[in-house]
């Protein structure tokens, strides 16, 4: 009998502890996102919440034992401080990773495969006071993500932890994006003034500009009356690995001739976030069907990559950008939306770069009309870009790059 419960116990004992945490690796994706990734000897169960006072994340890893000496964070880093760890309820493995900052997680388990075994993988990004309600001082818990690793071209492309201090500073890329063009003319003013000749011409000095400053090169996606198909306009972008995407845009409304001022926008998941948004988003949206072309096949594949955690780092990028573009176009004038409005604007659908539009006036306006024409106007307009962008890029650089107020 003594033997058979020995026996018993060892057996409980193996499968209590079945599960060994190999190694915790990390990766730095820029200053607003890291990525956490734990190999593991099987798959984990396991559960992850959020404590305020101070910021603390903390994961729960059931049946599991330590077997490697957690490595020290650099004091650098920019989310982290320190990782701790303790054994819990006797059989489970509780890490805490000490925050400077209240953060946003993710948590993907990944099956064994060319480039490893069980893993799983946290992507911890920052939740930014400035768009995002304040955090609840109860616990906040996430349910366990069981599902396959999204794809994510500028983080998978990490085999090796980077050292940000090893690299190489280059410029910062910015994606001018004059819209319409060729055939789709945009809007059209009482003069006659169209659309796509208004923002080539903005984007052009905006793009001259930006290129005179140290540090920083401009791209243009069209520098001619040149038609392009909303996705095309993207992949120029991230073709340039660009920072940032800032389309320009001079809309009308119909049968409305008093509108007047700028408006920045940025993508919404959920929707517009207003009536006037909702139209200009269908309307611009529409442009890609100009060239026959449907997208009616890619819906459900952007609304997949939009729930992936890079488009939340995204977004939260797009709106802390676009808050300081506002901001700096309210000294030339007045603005026609005081805060930054959310549409679904498909060329703002770009996973992995912070994308914004601007609305610098509206046509249908005969004085705004008038404006848009006056090359003077038309610098002060790209004068007040180039101030928010690099306003935001001293702020938040990106990694391996170096922006400077003026």
């Amino acid at each position: 009998m003594r033997l058979l419960f020995g026996l018993l116990l060892l057996c409980f004992s193996l499968t209590v502890h079945s599960l060994e945490l190999h190694n915790i690796r990390f990766w730095q994706h820029n200053t607003h996102i890291t990525r956490v990734m734990l190999d593991l000897s099987s798959p984990a169960s396991y559960n992850i919440f959020t404590l305020t006072n101070p910021y603390r994340l903390v994961l729960d890893l059931r049946q599991t034992t330590l077997n490697h000496k957690i490595a020290r964070i650099p004091a650098q880093h920019p989310i982290l401080k320190k990782i701790r760890h303790a054994k819990r309820n006797k059989h489970d493995l509780r890490l805490v990773f000490d925050l400077k900052r209240p953060v946003r997680t993710t948590s993907y388990l990944v099956a064994p495969d060319q480039h490893g075994g069980h893993r799983l993988l946290l992507d911890i990004a920052i939740l930014d006071k400035a768009i995002q309600p304040k955090l609840s001082p109860e616990l906040t818990k996430s349910k366990p993500v069981i599902k396959p690793l999204p794809t994510r071209p500028k983080l998978e492309s990490l085999q090796e932890p980077i050292q940000p201090t090893l690299l190489a500073k280059k410029d910062i890329i910015i994606a001018v994006d004059p819209g319409h063009g060729g055939i789709d003319p945009g809007a059209i003013g009482k003069q006659k003034t169209k659309e796509k000749t208004v923002v080539l011409a903005v984007g052009k000095k905006l793009a001259q500009l930006i290129n005179a400053q140290a540090g920083y090169k401009a791209i243009l996606t069209r520098s001619t009356d040149k038609y392009l198909k909303l996705r095309q306009r993207i992949e120029i972008a991230r073709e340039h690995q660009a920072d940032l995407f800032i389309s320009l845009h001079a809309d009308a409304l119909p049968n409305e001739q008093t509108a007047y001022g700028s408006s920045v926008y940025m993508l919404s998941q959920s929707g517009a976030s207003s009536e006037a948004a909702q139209w200009l988003a269908q309307k611009e949206n529409s442009a890609d069907l100009i060239g026959g072309v449907s997208l009616s096949d890619k819906d459900d594949l952007l609304a997949s990559v939009l729930l992936d955690l890079s488009q939340e780092s995204t977004l939260e990028a797009s709106a802390l950008v676009g808050q300081k573009i506002l901001k700096s176009l309210a000294t030339v004038g007045k603005v026609h939306f005081k805060k930054l409005q959310r549409a679904a604007f498909m060329v703002l659908r770009s996973p992995d770069i912070p994308s914004i539009l601007v609305e610098m006036a509206f046509l249908s306006t005969p004085s705004e009309e008038r404006k848009l024409n006056n090359p003077q106007y038309q610098n002060q307009l790209a004068r007040a870009l180039l101030q928010g962008i690099k306003n935001y890029f001293a702020e938040y650089p990106p990694t391996g790059k170096v922006a400077f107020k003026e």
